[in-house]
């Protein structure tokens, strides 16, 4: 009829019908007639394929629909200290903030919504936290926190730290508090001092470069008592090392470095331990002098070796004197032994002979060729 207006609504389809723009009633799939003559009916047709209702209008449908809501929509009502878990057949899809108001149309898709308490945590299921990795959305919902091996991780809600973490991947949802993750290392660790200008008890100045190895113990002490640990540690070594070769001439460094190392371990060390860290080992790596000093350095050093040379000169001179002394005296008091040395003598002297004649026996070259007194 002219006056009659005709609404087809599709299986996959539900409409909202307003009259005078208030709304009356839902269509559900079908044809619909209704008697218009004055213009005053407007029908709103929504693919329920995608099951978010999309109007504007949801507190004026939840007040209208009042009990028969539930036969249309599925009412999702978050708390102000809650998150809602928004599951279309079965798999989790959504996320809904604090205070959110939504109606998901019931039908083509089946919808769930879990209602998840902060007031107890602020931590992600697993589960929520992988499906959430999965869709791409966990980095916008939530603090996300990776904590390799051989670390930990300080969760810090408005200030105040709250846990420790061990390894593994953590998020917590990032609603209404502030939420921060510090991840502190525990393995060791290493700190270079290099370059420092530094002047002796006997005012000679150097320059040091120091390695020391630490380690976290205490993460909490070591994040909460200082601002960062780092910096703390190796301004102690500066400290520690600059008292340490003030105390000290220069040759008391060069002869005895591993007392350097030590001075300074045991100063650094009782200046950390509180902070929850533990010093490994602290060593001098290089001492550097200024030229001049080294150039008069080798002059010393030269000096003492050839004084050493010429003392050990000296001393076998002597020691062979001595021994030829010894052995003059030997062969004094015993003719056995000077027919002997005439004998090695004589030895010595036919190796150099090409050819050699002996006229009257072992006596006569005794006597003739070689004499000895």
């Amino acid at each position: 009829m002219f006056w009659s207006k005709r609404i087809v609504i599709g299986d996959g389809e539900r409409a909202l019908l307003y009259r005078n723009r208030q709304f009356e009633r839902v269509l559900e799939p079908g044809v619909h007639r209704m008697f218009d003559p004055l213009k005053r009916i407007e029908v709103r047709t929504y693919n329920i394929a995608a099951p978010e209702y999309a109007g504007h209008d949801v507190d004026a449908l939840i007040a209208r629909l009042g009990e028969r809501l539930g036969e249309t929509f599925v009412f999702a009502d978050i708390g102000a200290d809650e998150v809602g878990l928004v599951a279309k057949n079965g798999k989790l899809e959504d996320v809904l903030a604090p205070g959110s108001r939504r109606l998901y149309w019931r039908g083509l898709v089946k919808v769930e919504v879990e209602r998840v308490s902060l007031a107890t945590g602020l931590a992600v299921r697993s589960d929520v936290a992988n499906r959430l990795r999965q869709l791409g959305t966990l980095g916008k919902l939530a603090v996300v926190a990776d904590v390799p091996a051989e670390s930990a991780g300080l969760v810090f809600i408005d200030g105040k730290l709250v846990q420790v973490l061990g390894a593994g991947n953590h998020a917590f949802w990032n609603f209404r508090k502030n939420v921060a993750v510090d991840v502190i290392e525990l393995r060791v660790q290493s700190l270079e001092v290099s370059g420092q200008e530094l002047l002796t008890r006997d005012k000679v100045s150097l320059r040091v470069n120091l390695a020391a190895s630490i380690r976290v113990t205490d993460p909490v002490a070591a994040r909460t008592r200082v601002a960062k640990f780092g910096d703390y540690v190796y301004r102690e070594l500066q400290f520690g090392l600059r008292k340490a070769i003030a105390a000290k001439t220069l040759d008391e460094l060069l002869g005895d470095k591993a007392s350097l190392d030590a001075d300074i371990f045991g100063y650094v060390r009782g200046r950390v331990t509180e902070l929850g860290i533990e010093v490994l080992g602290v060593g001098v790596k290089d001492v550097i002098l200024p030229g001049e000093m080294k150039d008069i350095l080798n002059s010393v050093v030269q000096a003492e070796k050839a004084a050493q040379a010429n003392v050990i000169r000296r001393r076998e001179e002597a020691n062979a004197t001595r021994s030829l002394l010894n052995t003059a005296k030997l062969i004094e008091d015993s003719p056995v032994l000077m027919r002997l040395k005439e004998l090695e003598t004589l030895e010595k002297v036919t190796e150099k002979i090409d050819k050699l004649t002996v006229f009257g026996g072992l006596d006569g070259v005794l006597k003739q060729l070689v004499t000895m007194k």
